[in-house]
């Protein structure tokens, strides 16, 4: 029997989707971590800090949410100005309930780009190559609230 490769597109969309209504429905606030340097992003650079911005989601702070397959989109006021803010959702690093902290944290999917545009597929390439980069060090964690 012959083996076929079936490639599925991406589980995020409808991880956020469903992350951001299990919040709601637990009357908590969504927030978002987006990573600022991936192309594409249209948010207020002014908020930005260390090359994030986190954003509250909640119906009450935007209007018009919409989570598509490609990127999330909605209007908000940030200091009073209107601004119409687009994400490609490979931007988004994590979703989170801002008075819990519960939520999901994501990681790269294969073949998506770097900030720097070039695609990770051929990271399984490399590594196989020898030429591991590994972190030099104790691994860290970051509290994000």
């Amino acid at each position: 029997m012959a083996e076929s490769k079936n490639t599925m597109t991406s589980s995020r969309p409808y991880l956020v989707r469903a992350f951001n209504e299990w919040i709601l429905d637990n009357d908590c606030t969504p927030y978002i971590v987006v990573d600022a340097g991936i192309q594409g992003v249209q948010v207020p650079t002014e908020h930005v800090a260390n090359g994030q911005i986190v954003l509250n989601i909640s119906p009450g702070a935007v209007r018009g949410l919409v989570i598509g397959n490609g990127a999330l989109e909605f209007s908000a006021r940030f200091g009073g100005v209107p601004m119409q803010v687009f994400i490609p959702l490979q931007a988004v690093m994590a979703i989170y309930a801002k008075e819990n902290g519960e939520g999901m944290v994501f990681g790269s999917e294969p073949g998506s780009p770097d900030p720097d545009g070039t695609s990770r597929e051929r990271e399984g390439e490399q590594s196989a190559s020898g030429q591991e980069d590994r972190p030099s060090g104790r691994p860290t964690l970051k509290v994000v609230k």
